[in-house]
């Protein structure tokens, strides 16, 4: 049985919760003790980052060998003058190297994680970047895809702007949001104003996207270019994190009740699993609180650890830590309770 890893980032630092069984759990940390950890990835050569971000110092993107020992990467993403880069929201892996999405919404780019990283001029200036308008958590590039069949084409989620789709290696980015409803309608720009929460790729057929929006569930079949709405058997409309098995590709949430309460609805607390391309959804309850469960998850704070049968895991703005070794069927927690959970990834070793 191969090891996993969870990186777990805090409002106050990040831990580590190490498993040889995913069913015990181990807990090491805190790592940057007292700094907001925001992002993890690793890099195509196996490297480890993580980011973080103080008031004081501004935010950082570190790299590590081994998770345990963190060197600051020197020349990390920054803006010149004119914005404000205010927190690092992921860390994503292409093939050809990595990407940064930051709030002030933006994308930077690196073919080495030491830097430099330059940043992604084609969604930076976008015609429409005028109009843009941050959600409540910010105006935060917080989720970006590439096509496994095709390393020109990726998608990037803005915050509360929409999807934009690259079809040249991110030269021109365009918005792909139409069936969407519209959170923060432009009188100019009609194809923005769509507050994504969670973006999501069909390992097995990359024309088929989920988004989990401020306003609903969608699907596209055709890359984005459209979206249907595809929340039959969810609870609510609102949630966050939105993920796929990359083996079985069954689409993973955490729906809320409402964009005014964004609690679990009735306080049962519950994943919800779609095997049919979001077609249809179900609750995964077993182990989790369905009475007096309040505890919401944040868009980065979900993952998957890519195994047969696949490991699923969550962490709470409570603190809590959720694993599931059987693709979600039942859930235990392990022994700890932590600062607000920001992000949580699953790393195997």
């Amino acid at each position: 049985m191969k090891k996993v890893v969870l990186f777990v980032g805090t409002e106050k630092g990040a831990f580590l919760i190490r498993s040889r069984d995913r069913y015990n759990w181990q807990l090491e940390g805190p790592l940057f003790k007292g700094w907001k950890v925001t992002a993890a990835g690793r890099s195509p050569d196996g490297r480890f980052l993580a980011a973080s971000a103080s008031y004081v110092y501004g935010p950082l993107l570190h790299i590590s060998d081994d998770l345990v020992q963190w060197d600051s990467v020197k020349d990390g993403p920054s803006y010149g003058e004119g914005r404000k880069l205010e927190q690092i929201w992921t860390v994503a892996a292409t093939r050809r190297g990595l990407y940064a999405g930051v709030a002030e919404a933006g994308l930077f780019f690196a073919a080495d994680p030491m830097g430099p990283w330059k940043p992604v001029q084609g969604l930076n200036d976008h015609p429409t970047r005028a109009a843009w308008q941050p959600g409540l958590g910010g105006l935060c590039a917080h989720v970006v895809l590439e096509n496994p069949e095709n390393p020109d084409q990726l998608w990037c989620g803005i915050s509360a702007v929409g999807v934009f789709r690259t079809d040249d290696g991110g030269k021109t980015w365009h918005p792909r949001n139409r069936g969407v409803t519209v959170a923060i309608e432009d009188k100019d720009h009609k194809d923005i104003g769509f507050c994504v929460h969670g973006l999501a790729l069909n390992p097995h057929n990359p024309a088929v996207l989920y988004r989990q929006d401020h306003l609903g569930m969608f699907r596209s079949d055709d890359a984005g270019d459209t979206w249907q709405r595809s929340n039959a058997g969810l609870p609510a409309d609102f949630g966050f994190p939105i993920v796929t098995d990359p083996d079985t590709g069954a689409v993973y949430a955490y729906p809320l009740h409402s964009d005014e309460y964004r609690l679990p609805v009735g306080g049962a607390m519950a994943v919800y699993r779609s095997t049919d391309q979001a077609r249809s959804w179900a609750p995964l309850a077993r182990g989790l609180m369905q009475e007096g469960g309040y505890a919401s998850v944040l868009r980065g704070a979900m993952d998957v650890d890519g195994l047969s049968p696949c490991g699923v895991y969550f962490g709470t703005s409570s603190g809590t830590v959720h694993c599931s070794a059987d693709g979600g069927d039942s859930w235990q927690q392990p022994d700890c309770l932590l600062p607000r959970i920001l992000c949580i990834k699953a790393f195997v070793l």
